[in-house]
């Protein structure tokens, strides 16, 4: 192919990927699959990798992967990013209306939804997307340009060339991807955000902008900031402007002259508030006519030309008709109230979480109790208080064994999570499986939670022992899985076998044992077989056990399903040995050492490896018995206390000559 053929078919794919990106994200109306929208992008990636030269920056390859990190630099914006003033009642927006009616004659306003997202402002020359900022305090905010590039709903190219235009919009996170993400979070073990408007902020001001790209955030565009070539005279002409320019507006805003139909349409997007797939707060009234709006002028707060209306929390009262109780993918246990169907904030309600048992003690929560409920945050449905509770009503406890697969139930000291710690618990079987593949326990190259979830879905994987079945020939059966990408898989497996015991037994996931604690165990008991036959004492003389650690590891491996996956493992070949005494020397042997700060090449893991590897010890504070203290960049008060314990300090150059 000519540099001039790929020249023609980029702008042709260019073209038609950003049609397709106006039908799905702005007019809601697509007219191709996404595999089919996929492969389109696949053909566009592929062209510019062969002809680097013909790369440009409005590609919509742009948009995911290969982008620089962001630095946040501060951004000084010449339209002020203004808040607006909160109305809480119908009689505060007619205080409004008549605020405004003093100052101009027959004011037309126009209502709109209030986003519940970041306020951003994106700015074009000449139609092509230059630069995108948060509205930080109103006057300077942060340069999130490449990160707003990675929204698809934002046009990278406009309609239509216009020599400058700076727009208002609020970036948010739809419903349906807020779910997605907390569960994503739970299975990672990360702490979920509380709602979709934290979620968005703290994923448009990731300093990856790949990451935020993996968050699915959206846009609507609100207002014109600053425009140059044409005049526009009203807010409702602007609005129309923007859709014909390419960007997401509101789906719903109507313009009148009088403040009982603004009250009426504020009523109705109220009922239709719970209807929409992205979050709400509240309505907007603005007054459309630009120049009656330089007349109103602003505070020193916010503009009088516009006000903001909050809709009250909506509560219900119904009865808990039973609680049914999942187990969720990192084994906690989730009560969840089935209640008598209410209306509420635009849906119909029936369950909500009741969270934990401290929860449910606490408001004294019963099969058959009289409850007030509400959504918090206009999405979740959650239990307020108790009314009454009947005289053949009982006190709620959850129950004793897992739900899915019958083990004991444990709930930890200083815990309010009751959890079942089966590892092959098949409620938990994602989990497990992502963190028996990650880095510090069995490190399988390649098995990420995409991979994993693939794999489940397509071999009905139940168990870790699960993976070491697999095949090349399996794999190659799988979308996104050719020849060499499945030998590597196969060949990262393979490997893995040949981890040390410590690898495994952290692998495992046994409650309060971390890859330390997994590198004592193997490194005291030698062998699988040792560890399983030593009693709960044995366990805890080991040096940094304590009572709770040993009781977890013994229990742990009295339960027939873990016995069950150890047997697995050692006949599919899993190294049951620990083999760190065999490799390095023994040149660190009663010594003591000390990390702190980053290291320039080695991660912690990999320090601590390579002293344990040699004899050493390595602890977690310093003290009189610490021998050295190994000392990155920004290390902090360890540190400062060695200095003044007089312990020798080395550089990370210092412990490799002492292992070498």
């Amino acid at each position: 192919m000519t540099q001039e053929q790929a020249k023609q078919q980029i702008s042709a794919l260019r073209a038609e990927i950003e049609y397709h990106n106006q039908k799905y994200y702005t007019e809601d109306a697509p007219e191709i699959s996404d595999y089919a929208y996929d492969m389109l992008y696949r053909r566009l990636e592929n062209l510019e990798a062969a002809f680097p030269e013909l790369k440009t920056a409005d590609s919509p390859t742009n948009r995911v992967g290969g982008a620089m990190y962001n630095t946040f630099a501060s951004v000084t914006h010449t339209v002020p990013m203004e808040s607006l003033h909160d109305s809480f009642s119908e009689e505060e927006l007619r205080e409004f209306d008549r605020r405004v009616r003093t100052v101009v004659e027959e004011p037309v306003y126009v209502v709109e939804p209030k986003f519940d997202g970041l306020s951003v402002a994106l700015e074009y020359v000449n139609g092509v997307y230059t630069r995108g900022s948060t509205r930080g305090d109103g006057t300077t905010g942060e340069d999130v340009t490449q990160n707003i590039g990675t929204i698809h709903s934002v046009p990278m190219t406009l309609t239509e060339p216009i020599p400058f235009l700076e727009v208002r919009g609020e970036v948010y996170m739809s419903d349906e991807s807020f779910q997605a993400l907390c569960e994503r979070q739970e299975l990672l073990e990360e702490k979920p955000f509380k709602n979709p408007r934290n979620a968005a902020a703290g994923s448009l001001r990731q300093k990856d902008p790949k990451i935020t790209a993996q968050r699915t955030l959206d846009l609507f565009v609100f207002n014109i900031q600053q425009i140059e070539g044409e005049t526009i005279q009203t807010h409702y002409e602007s609005l129309e402007r923007l859709r014909a320019l390419g960007f997401p507006v509101s789906p719903i805003y109507c313009r009148t002259g009088n403040m009982e139909t603004v009250i009426e349409r504020i009523r109705e997007i109220g009922d239709l508030r719970g209807t929409f797939p992205y979050p709400i707060d509240g309505a907007v009234v603005k007054v459309d006519s630009f120049d009656q709006r330089a007349v109103l002028g602003s505070t020193a707060k916010f503009p009088r030309w516009a006000e903001a209306y909050k809709y009250p929390p909506e509560e219900k009262m119904t009865t808990l008709l039973d609680i049914e109780v999942a187990v969720g993918r990192t084994g906690v246990l989730t009560p969840t109230g089935v209640f008598e169907p209410v209306f509420l904030a635009g849906t119909t309600v029936s369950r909500a979480t009741l969270h934990n048992q401290d929860f449910i003690s606490e408001k004294d929560i019963r099969i058959g109790s009289k409850v007030i409920i509400r959504k918090a945050g206009e999405i979740i449905p959650e239990v307020v208080s108790v009314v009454e509770n009947p005289p053949d009503t009982v006190p709620y406890r959850l129950p004793e064994r897992c739900p899915s697969c019958g083990e004991e139930i444990t709930r930890l000291e200083g815990e309010a999570a009751a959890r079942c710690t089966n590892p092959q618990c098949p409620a938990q079987l994602l989990r497990h499986l992502i963190h028996f593949a990650s880095r510090d326990a069995m490190d399988i190259e390649g098995l990420g939670p995409a991979a994993l979830e693939q794999l489940v879905r397509a071999f009905s994987i139940a168990s870790p022992a699960d993976l070491y079945g697999l095949t090349v020939e399996k794999l190659e059966t799988l979308e996104r899985f050719g020849r060499k990408s499945a030998e590597n898989l196969i060949a990262a497996i393979e490997k893995s076998k040949q981890n040390d015991l410590s690898r495994l037994l952290f692998a495992l996931g046994i409650p309060h044992i971390g890859a330390k604690a997994a590198k004592l165990l193997a490194n005291t008991f030698s062998s699988m077989d040792a560890l399983i036959a030593a009693d709960e004492q044995a366990i805890a003389a080991i040096d940094g056990f304590g009572g709770i650690m040993a009781a977890e590891v013994y229990s742990f491996f009295r339960k027939s399903s873990a016995l069950e996956l150890v047997d697995r493992l050692k006949k599919a070949g899993v190294q049951m040995e620990s083999v760190g005494a065999q490799v390095g020397s023994a040149r660190l042997l009663g010594k003591t050492f000390v990390l702190t700060g980053t290291l320039p090449t080695l991660t912690r893991s990999e320090a601590s490896a390579l002293i344990e590897k040699n004899g050493g010890k390595v602890t977690a504070s310093v003290s009189k018995k610490t021998s050295y203290v190994v000392a990155g960049e920004a290390a902090g008060s360890k540190l400062t206390k060695a200095q003044a314990l007089g312990i020798e300090i080395l550089t990370e150059a210092d412990l490799r000559r002492m292992t070498e």
